[in-house]
């Protein structure tokens, strides 16, 4: 074979061998593009959180309505009002029985002067009596007339305890009669701010009769002592305690935490239609947070935190795969996989033990198309939105 043959198959052969590597280079498996974390040290903590919001209440809270039925005479208050305790909220209409009661002052003021006369007229006959009986025995006179005094000297004392007995009736009759004006009348059990009145001067005020959800006439609230109330699943309920230090987040202060402590766990699951059982915690914030001003009613959100240990070595729950295991971003630019051994997680951080050092980097984009062990990856400093 001539060299100038040799020359033309060589050439053939090197663009062959060019074809081929450029089909193979164009076929090759695409690095895909991964958002990675280091591995550091920090705080892990072991929490729970309610299931639903809670809500803040107050400690101090009453619904207040008149024991009877009546117009509205006097609202002594306002919505909004702060009132002390014993202030007048709201009366109504009683004169009938502001009348009752004058009636049954004027007959007691009546039996205490007939027990004035009776009892003088008891003393006399009682003095006679005593007369009688020394002239009897001096013979003056006879045995049936000393007996008829101390008969008529019983008789008058007998007068005299009856007028007394009137006197405490008609004492009974006129506390009675201040009973029932105390049934009309509504007086503030603590000092607070009224939240809410229903009715307005001249309207008819109707009790809650027993099973009838009628409003109150008057709701009031000691703003001064807040708590929130809130329910945890009743998985959790073996690991509530009071005591426990906890995280309280508002709707309303978004951005924001403030530290508290559990109150009172539940001694029981409620069970509301439709909805996972629960167990009501209640709990108080720290006084030395000081929140900004928080309103009855607000949403609230609690995280109890059962365990902390600082300074170990985490990674985020993100990057976490069934079983614990993670993908590493490995020097050659595969991907691998690696088992770990965990402590205390949360929904943020978990403890790693064993099987990550400081400074390796676990990818924490796991939900991406082609994301697997031995991949090949490239860092995608622009996380897709």
């Amino acid at each position: 074979m001539s060299s100038s043959s040799i020359r033309r198959w060589l050439f053939v052969l090197l663009v062959l061998g060019l074809l081929v590597g450029g089909v193979a280079w164009l076929k090759r498996p695409k690095p895909v593009a991964v958002l990675v974390t280091a591995i550091d040290r920090g705080r892990v903590e072991s929490s729970i959180a309610n299931t639903r919001a809670g809500t803040v209440e107050a400690c101090q809270r009453t619904k207040l309505s008149a024991t009877m039925g009546g117009r509205i005479e006097v609202l002594a208050v306002k919505e909004g009002d702060r009132v002390q305790k014993g202030q007048l909220l709201m009366k109504l209409w009683n004169d009938d029985q502001q009348a009752q009661s004058a009636l049954a002052l004027a007959q007691v003021e009546t039996a205490r002067k007939r027990v004035l006369e009776a009892c003088a007229v008891a003393a006399n006959a009682q003095s006679e009596a005593e007369r009688q009986t020394a002239l009897f025995k001096q013979g003056f006179v006879s045995g049936a007339r000393e007996e008829q005094a101390r008969t008529d000297a019983l008789a008058r004392r007998a007068s005299c305890d009856a007028a007394r007995a009137d006197v405490n009736q008609g004492q009974a009759r006129v506390n009675a009669t201040r009973v029932e004006q105390a049934r009309t009348v509504l007086y503030a059990p603590f000092a607070g701010t009224v939240a809410k009145i229903v009715g307005e001067v001249g309207e008819y005020s109707t009790p809650s009769p027993p099973g009838v959800p009628t409003p109150p006439a008057i709701d009031l609230i000691d703003d001064t002592c807040l708590y929130v109330r809130a329910p945890m699943d009743e998985v959790d309920a073996p690991k509530l305690a009071a005591a426990q230090v906890v995280r309280i987040s508002f709707d309303a202060l978004p951005k924001q935490s403030f530290p508290g402590k559990v109150k009172r766990v539940a001694p029981y699951v409620s069970a509301v239609e439709k909805q996972a059982r629960t167990v009501d915690v209640e709990v108080t914030l720290d006084p030395q947070s000081k929140p900004p001003r928080l309103l009855v009613g607000y949403s609230a959100n609690v995280e109890v935190i059962l365990a902390v240990r600082e300074q170990v070595l985490r990674v985020p729950t993100s990057a976490l795969q069934e079983g614990g295991r993670v993908l590493v971003a490995g020097a050659d630019g595969r991907l691998q996989e690696r088992q770990l051994k965990i402590g205390l997680a949360n929904w943020e951080f978990t403890e790693v033990q064993e099987g990550l050092a400081q400074g390796e980097r676990v990818v924490t984009s796991l939900e991406r198309e082609g994301v697997k062990a031995g991949a090949l990856f490239v860092v995608d400093d622009k996380p897709k939105k």
